[in-house]
Order: structure tokens, then sequence, then C-alpha cells
């Protein structure tokens, strides 16, 4: 089970450190035997735009109304890279998505070919969402609603 307090406290501090060192998070990457259909989930279930493409094995995205607003958009990218295959053991969830409408992304997930590990659910007495998932290559990605006001 997720602590979210640790995992704040680990970001607030290396947050804090990473600003001091000058380090910031670049990307984040999924491995895919398909990396066209992979794409094609973030892009339809999050927004995602492509941004740059190395060949057929490697593949970049980040959020952005229009493939150029998603080029211009600073923040860390998604990375999918080819691999053999897709039969993973790995049950960690390696991407961690803040959403505003918990229902309306499980919705996308599910209509974009990806699968709901752990129906939404409320962390505690936090009031933050938490929702589990994964893509059709079997990577794992958890979602944050943060509590409204």
């Amino acid at each position: 089970m997720i602590n979210i307090r640790k995992v704040g406290l680990c970001a607030l501090l290396l947050g804090g450190l990473s600003a001091q060192a000058g380090v910031t998070l670049n990307s984040a990457r999924v491995g895919a035997a398909d990396v066209a259909a992979v794409e094609k989930f973030y892009a339809t279930a999050f927004g995602m735009q492509e941004v740059q493409r190395i060949g057929t094995n490697e593949v970049m995205l980040n959020f952005g109304d229009t493939v150029a607003a998603a080029k211009a958009n600073p923040a860390a990218q998604l990375v999918i890279m080819h691999r053999d295959s897709d039969e993973l053991k790995d049950p960690i969830a390696h991407l961690i998505f803040n959403v505003t409408d918990m229902n309306a992304t499980v919705a996308a997930i599910t209509a974009a070919g990806g699968k709901i590990d752990r129906a939404p659910f409320v962390f505690g007495n936090s009031g933050i969402t938490i929702g589990l998932g994964s893509d059709p290559a079997g990577n794992h990605f958890e979602m944050l609603q943060q509590p409204k006001h």
C-alpha cells in the first residue's frame, strides 16, 4: 500500500535537493513490443502528443493541445521504447499521473484499450483518490486526484 505522507515528504525533500543540485526529471520510460499501439493508447487515454521519434524503436510524448504545444512543454516526457516481449511480472506503477476527473480518466483508459487494475478509492482520510491501471503492454500506472476544496 502506498503511504501518501511518506511519498509527499520524499518528493518535498527530493524536490528541494534537486533544485539546489540543478537536477530535474527529464522523462519516464516504459517498454512495449508494439510501440505504435502503446503510443496510441497514451495519446487517446491521456491526450499526449508525439514530440520526438527515434526510428521505430523509441517515441517521446508530452502534454499539449497541439504538437507544437507539447514540444514547447518543459515538463518531463513519457518515453516508449521497444522491447521484445510484453510478458512482464513487474507490478510497480512506474508512471504517476495527476488527474482532475478520475471517472472521466478511467472511462478514457478503458475506451483506449487499457485496464483498471484497482478501482479508484479514497486513501485513508487524506481525501486523495487513487486509481491503478495498466496500458496495453502491461505497464502499470497510478492516478492521483487531489481532494476538491
